[in-house]
């Protein structure tokens, strides 16, 4: 039992909500240790095959994390919040199944640093993205420094990190950073057509390609394609690959179990 987090689950897809709302969903150490249980839950669910996940109301996905708890906080108790924010990170990043970020408001600080675990971002129009740390005397710590820049590259990052500002969704997109943006009206059927793509797939292609692009993004070229030609190997094992040739050559819409 989840006191901020839920679930909803539609078929192969799963929707985990951040429902904090009177703190416009701000991460702190209940919800960061509830949302890694919950996708600890999913990873280990062989039925999942798509998460989607986004915060409660209309005006937040995540506002960042809970200032009044940090500002109590001594260096000791910082380093604890700072790993089970990094836990729970890795917990999102590490799911073997595609996990969809749909921000669907302000996504700043921590909650930025959420999407950007994510595997990629569906955003509204109306969404505001940002890492204002240093206004109050500190900096990313839930993955900031090392996704973004691992995104957008350093230049890019500093600029973001350094000043703090907030960008729109619009300026999210051409930095690379939000996928798709739509009306925010439109955010929710549009984050499901994406799902329901993904679902349609083989499950066990989608989660070796995953492996294969998170083991090898940061190797030399040459040992990144040896992780690639090895998961491709795998799947000549598996009975996806099969009905999938086969489905193909008799003109016929594949059915991966």
């Amino acid at each position: 039992m989840t006191q901020f987090i839920r679930v909803e689950k539609e078929g192969p897809i799963a929707t985990v909500i951040v429902d904090r709302q009177p703190a416009l969903n701000a991460l702190n150490a209940d919800v960061l240790s509830e949302l890694t249980a919950t996708f600890e839950r999913l990873a280990a669910d062989d039925s999942t095959r798509v998460v989607l996940l986004t915060g409660a109301g209309d005006k937040a996905f995540v506002a960042g994390a809970d200032i009044a708890a940090m500002q109590k906080m001594s260096p000791a108790d910082a380093d604890k919040f700072i790993r089970l924010g990094q836990d729970c990170m890795d917990a999102i990043a590490d799911a073997p199944m595609p996990v969809i970020a749909v921000v669907n408001g302000f996504a700043l600080g921590g909650g930025c640093e959420l999407a950007l675990a994510c595997d990629w971002i569906i955003a509204s129009n109306k969404s505001v993205f940002g890492l204002p740390e240093v206004s109050l005397g500190l900096y990313p710590g839930f993955g900031g420094t090392q996704r973004l820049t691992r995104l957008v590259g350093p230049a890019r990052a500093k600029e973001l990190i350094f000043t703090g500002r907030r960008l729109k969704a619009e300026e999210a997109v051409a930095w690379g950073i939000v996928n798709q943006m739509v009306p925010h009206e439109g955010l929710k059927m549009a984050a499901e057509v994406v799902a329901k793509q993904i679902a349609d797939n083989s499950q066990f292609a989608i989660r070796a390609a995953k492996r294969s692009i998170s083991q090898g993004m940061d190797l030399p070229i040459h040992e990144g394609m040896t992780v690639e030609r090895e998961g491709f190997t795998e799947l000549f094992d598996h009975p996806d690959r099969v009905e999938g040739l086969t489905a193909f050559l008799e003109k016929r819409k594949a059915n991966f179990k």
